[in-house]
């Protein structure tokens, strides 16, 4: 058998001509997985996850947060305009719970955070809250 120049075996790999379960075939398809599983480590596509906000303004996001001791810890959004006019910590506090607590009934905020959008305006607000 002769031996293949390194261009041929290449040029062989780049048009797929080996067959099925042959030796260069599993290569191929192993560098192929290897590429799937290890880029996403290696590259930084900058991808990330679309930020989702209530659409209207009687809509509140809850996600589930796990759990802290016995209590149930929950993220509620709740969109910017809802709190009205709230400026300081108290009042932000203050609207956050009374948007909040109709819906899931007493609980303990322990912290929230502004959503901003791509220009830097607040849109809502994260709050996580224990039950």
């Amino acid at each position: 058998m002769a031996r293949r120049s390194v261009g041929q075996v290449v040029k062989s790999y780049f048009f797929w001509t080996y067959e099925r379960g042959s030796f260069h075939y599993d290569v191929m398809v192993t560098l192929i997985l290897l590429f799937l599983f290890l880029s996403p480590h290696v590259i930084d596509f900058k991808d990330k996850p679309v930020e989702t906000v209530a659409l209207h303004a009687s809509e509140v996001l809850v996600k589930e947060a796990g759990m802290v001791g016995t209590s149930s810890r929950f993220v509620y959004q709740v969109r910017a305009d809802e709190i009205g006019g709230a400026k300081t910590d108290a009042e932000l506090r203050a609207a956050i719970l009374r948007v909040v607590e109709p819906i899931s009934g007493e609980v303990t905020l322990e912290r929230y955070e502004p959503v901003v959008d791509a220009q830097g305006k607040v849109i809502a607000y994260d709050a996580w809250v224990l039950r």
